[in-house]
């Protein structure tokens, strides 16, 4: 079991967030670069940490991305009461907000395992077995990261999307899963670079909003035992 450290931000701005993480994975990668030509025995031990937190209105296009998936102008998105970044991850354009569940984890994956597509369907295991807590099944879609109700229908959507970023084997960014969200901001976007399929949320699904904390503590709890983590609340 790898001890990790579970972080609750709650509402916070997504620019604040960003430089939370980029301050915490620059101190882990500073150490191991430091560390480098140090046998194996002599190295420390960094720390691991699982973030949730929740956004104000924004839309972030990752590194392969498109702008022209952004449907609003400055003016736009002022009137909507949102931000818009482009950040250092992978994958295309996607919204957060309030009533979606965002997961940052911030891992030395050189504790659990080097393999990033491993690292993915982990997490995307974790969102499946916590929306089938809510009846829901979720599933992948070929060729696209993230979950999605009804991947091999005409009536396919995504319930949770998913960019990461990977530097020394140390994990940023992770997944949004739509709890109970405002699905209209999507209108605005081309939900990651696809134009012919839906976006959905556990509230959608089931017909009803659900508690938040208990989507949260499912998700944890379901994040820890994919990848074996000792789960410390701080």
């Amino acid at each position: 079991m790898v001890k990790t450290n579970f972080i609750d931000w709650g509402l916070i701005d997504y620019q604040e967030a960003w430089d939370q993480q980029e301050a915490i994975l620059k101190l882990k990668v500073d150490t191991k670069l430091a560390e480098r030509e140090l046998p194996i025995e002599s190295k420390s031990v960094l720390s691991n940490e699982l973030i949730f937190c929740r956004h104000p209105h924004v839309y972030t296009l990752g590194k392969s991305g498109s702008l022209d998936n952004l449907l609003l102008n400055e003016a736009d998105l002022n009137k909507a009461e949102a931000t818009f970044y482009k950040i250092n991850r992978g994958g295309d354009i996607t919204y957060h907000g309030p009533g979606q569940l965002v997961a940052y984890p911030i891992l030395d994956l050189e504790q659990f395992f080097t393999d990033i597509h491993k690292y993915l369907r982990f997490l995307e295991e974790a969102v499946i077995n916590t929306i089938a807590h809510y009846g829901i099944k979720g599933g992948r879609y070929e060729g696209y990261t993230g979950v999605w109700i009804d991947a091999d229908k005409d009536s396919a959507r995504k319930i949770c999307a998913m960019g990461v970023r990977c530097s020394r084997w140390i994990t940023m960014h992770g997944l949004a899963l739509n709890v109970n969200t405002n699905l209209a901001y999507f209108k605005n976007i081309v939900p990651c670079g696809i134009d012919d399929k839906d976006v959905t949320s556990i509230a959608r699904e089931i017909g009803y909003e659900v508690n938040f904390n208990e989507v949260s503590n499912i998700l944890k709890n379901e994040i820890a035992k994919q990848f074996e983590m000792n789960i410390v609340n701080k």
